[in-house]
């Protein structure tokens, strides 16, 4: 799938059309990517989450608001997402810097009624990112709100919901034999996205 050398388009709808592919041609968990921010002792930091889909033209995830990366992203909402995909003809990685920004509770609120009854008591449950005394705890904090809750639609707990990445640069990369990979860089300049082609 090489729809890089020739694109003309603009750099979400190359990205959709591969994040279409690489589901298409069963990659698991496509939606994972790696979120990197400044952490608050100026080291960078990195980990996993799950894009959920464009909401108002921005990448988008959900997280505690509470977590290490939350308070990170309060100090400094400059971010790179990283994707990777890797299976039969498709050897592509997406990177993506910008910035972020708390999504609507409305729109908070509609992603976690749609989330499986157990994330749903699960995001009540995780302290994310601070010390817990032992699994045992929190299976018992789990335990206690599955029967608060039984019943009972859950709401969305006021220190969780998404957060929008509004991309300032893509860079799209097909790996080829050799280290002599095909490498396009989309910047906006002006209102209008600008590409050049990078050396590998």
């Amino acid at each position: 799938m090489d729809l890089l050398n020739d694109y003309k388009g603009e750099p979400k709808e190359l990205f959709e059309k591969w994040f279409e592919h690489a589901k298409k041609i069963g990659i698991e968990k496509p939606e994972k990517f790696y979120l990197a921010s400044l952490g608050l002792d100026d080291f960078p930091q990195v980990r996993t989450v799950l894009f959920k889909g464009f909401v108002d033209n921005c990448f988008s995830f959900y997280t505690n608001y509470q977590s290490h990366k939350a308070k990170e992203l309060a100090e400094n909402p400059n971010v790179s997402a990283l994707f990777y995909w890797l299976k039969d003809d498709m050897d592509h990685q997406i990177r993506v810097c910008g910035s972020v920004r708390k999504m609507s509770k409305e729109k908070s609120e509609e992603y976690f009624h749609s989330r499986p009854r157990g994330s749903q008591i699960g995001a009540w449950a995780s302290p994310q990112s601070e010390k817990i005394s032992s699994r045992e705890d929190l299976d018992k904090k789990v335990q206690d709100l599955e029967e608060r809750f039984a019943g009972k639609d859950i709401p969305l707990p006021e220190f969780w919901g998404g957060y929008l990445i509004e991309a300032k640069s893509f860079e799209f990369m097909i790996l080829r034999k050799d280290r002599l990979h095909d490498r396009f860089l989309y910047k906006m300049l002006d209102g209008v996205w600008q590409r050049e082609r990078l050396a590998p």
